[in-house]
């Protein structure tokens, strides 16, 4: 996981002092907490997992939903950090944009853009991770692409899993479907 994505992670854990995290991450993981996180190297997907967890019950409370509005808010750090991501206008051509930049955050296919039309698209998610973290970073996943479209302009976008691994299906796959700007 590149640098860019797991930042955020370890700067919600920082602004939460008040809770032990080491009943959650293994020591191999806190160092990641003193540290600077540089924006263009890789970390481990493990930590990441770890984090995620953590993050989830301890900050969220166990709401997927917290997960999915974080992916919202997470999409204008990293436009911010990747100004070519967005087709202003175009919410097709920033999904494609998204495909080719995909390998530049992860360095395995968690994110994969099946399809993708004018109107509507699919997306595989598969981050191998057990599946609470799995779970929540679908519903982060699922906020990033909502906020990416309608950054891009898309009108009524609307978000549905129809397939979720979470629940033993073999991958996610998460469907977009949206009106084009007028």
């Amino acid at each position: 996981m590149k640098g860019i994505l797991f930042a955020d992670y370890v700067r919600m854990i920082r602004g939460h002092k008040t809770v032990e995290w080491r009943q959650h991450l293994e020591d191999s993981d806190l160092r990641y907490l003193v540290s600077r996180v540089e924006p263009d190297a890789w970390y481990p997907m493990a930590t990441f997992e770890r984090m995620g967890n953590a993050i989830l019950k301890e900050i969220a409370s166990g709401d997927v939903d917290a997960a999915r509005m974080w992916g919202r808010v997470s999409v204008d750090q990293l436009r911010l950090a990747t100004p070519s991501l967005v087709a202003d206008g175009d919410p097709l051509e920033t999904l494609m944009r998204f495909r080719v930049l995909r390998s530049t955050f992860f360095d395995f296919e968690a994110l994969e853009v099946r399809t993708a039309a004018p109107d509507h698209a699919s997306i595989a998610i598969q981050y191998h991770m057990g599946p609470t973290a799995e779970e929540a970073a679908s519903f982060q996943a699922m906020g990033f692409f909502e906020r990416l479209l309608v950054i891009a302009r898309a009108e009524a976008v609307e978000a549905r899993f129809v397939k979720r691994s979470w629940a033993g299906d073999k991958h996610t796959v998460l469907e977009l479907h949206w009106e084009p700007p007028t």
